[in-house]
């Protein structure tokens, strides 16, 4: 028999037949991951081989479990082949997380993400076919990189050198309509909404003027995102 141990009532299975996902590892990432899903209304089967883990999240997902995700009656007796979206968190066991990862290869689950924690681990994983590996701390630390450097409020790398910043306007846009600033041409960017105050966030127009103290969403390059966020 499989070694796990079940909290709560929730039948996994029935968990598998809703919007939920399943979460294997919940170290600081996926215990993060697996809470904030949860928040936002997603059924959340978690497992960990950690009973300590285990108990610490009893009662804050719908179904927490102590399992050996490297055995494959476990995954089964947890209906896992079921979940169209599993999470592999585990990090600090590369081998447990391979292993896990190719079992879940073989259930053809259509939607596996996978966090690696060094350059030769992803690799791994992506010869074994996972298509959305995730390197958690080496993206925070580009994020956390790139605020640093400049004076943007937050920072997203969608990809492809192309990039989403909240910043403050600079002068050059303020008190004037978008129409005639010439941003796109001068600068490469686009200031695709704003916020002013406590007000909601609106998209922007060309006839928007924007004013000194409100925040903006500029979107283009990395490096032209970046340059005009350092605009004064």
């Amino acid at each position: 028999m499989a070694n796990f141990h079940l909290f709560r009532g929730a039948d996994p299975t029935r968990i598998a037949e809703a919007d939920s996902v399943a979460v294997i590892g919940l170290g600081r990432f996926g215990s993060a991951l697996a809470l904030e899903l949860m928040a936002n209304g997603t059924e959340v089967l978690g497992i960990d081989a950690d009973e300590d883990t285990v108990q610490g999240l009893n009662g804050l997902l719908t179904h927490v479990v102590r399992a050996d995700t490297t055995k494959e009656e476990a995954l089964r007796q947890l209906a896992i082949p079921e979940f169209d979206r599993v999470v592999v968190a585990i990090g600090s066991d590369i081998e447990a997380s391979i292993l896990t990862t190719s079992l879940l290869l073989r259930f053809n689950i259509p939607q596996i993400w996978a966090k690696a924690v060094s350059d030769p681990h992803g690799a791994i994983l992506e010869q074994l076919g996972v298509k959305r590996v995730i390197y958690p701390e080496k993206d925070m630390g580009r994020r956390v990189a790139h605020l640093v450097r400049g004076a943007m409020q937050d920072y997203l790398d969608v990809g492809d050198n192309f990039a989403l910043v909240k910043t403050q306007p600079p002068s050059i846009v303020v008190g004037i309509p978008l129409r005639d600033t010439n941003i796109r041409a001068r600068y490469g960017i686009t200031i695709s909404a704003y916020k002013h105050g406590d007000q909601p966030w609106t998209y922007t127009t060309m006839d928007t003027v924007l004013a000194s103290g409100d925040t903006v969403l500029v979107a283009g390059q990395t490096e032209h995102a970046e340059a005009f966020s350092q605009l004064r």
